[in-house]
């Protein structure tokens, strides 16, 4: 294999890097900058300063991201889902799109209402054999369609349940 990389670098001309472009930054000679640092350019000027002297390279530490929070959780579903819409003149339009893909899906529609604006919308479906299937799939159909600002799972007219007071200890 030897003999096939050399005939290779020298055919095409090519020479090997004595450092490799994708390892751990030299903490002597190269500069680490934060994702959010290196949109700044005042301090990516900086680092390139830095780097004049030392000859080395600008490394950038992707951050941990965590994962996407839904706020609607599966055992918040009882049938109801309300969402708002990002433009109220689309709201005709959303609500059939709506009801078209619960009818394919098998869902039943019970109740659907919007607000005078527009901008904001109900539906209440028939709660069937599984309520946590139902929900995931009524939460990735509306989650990605691009009218609707955010959704959350909710009956209207039904009154949330109150978590118990915690009783106080006298000290």
């Amino acid at each position: 294999m030897n003999k096939l990389k050399k005939l290779y670098r020298d055919f095409f001309g090519l020479t090997e890097q004595s450092t490799p472009t994708s390892g751990k930054p030299d903490p002597t000679k190269d500069v680490v900058l934060s994702a959010a640092d290196a949109k700044d350019p005042k301090k990516v000027q900086a680092a390139q300063n830095i780097l004049k002297t030392t000859k080395g390279r600008i490394h950038i530490e992707e951050e941990m991201m965590d994962e996407a929070q839904l706020i609607n959780n599966i055992t918040d579903y009882r049938g109801g889902v309300e969402y708002v819409l990002r433009d109220p003149s689309e709201a005709e339009s959303v609500a059939q799109e709506i009801r078209d893909w619960a009818t394919k899906k098998g869902f039943t529609v019970v109740k659907h209402v919007a607000s005078p604006s527009g901008k904001v919308g109900y539906f209440y479906f028939r709660l069937g054999q599984d309520p946590g299937r139902e929900s995931q799939r009524i939460q990735g159909y509306i989650a990605q369609k691009p009218e609707i600002k955010h959704f959350r799972f909710n009956v209207r007219g039904e009154k949330k349940p109150t978590p118990p007071s915690q009783p106080t200890q006298n000290i």
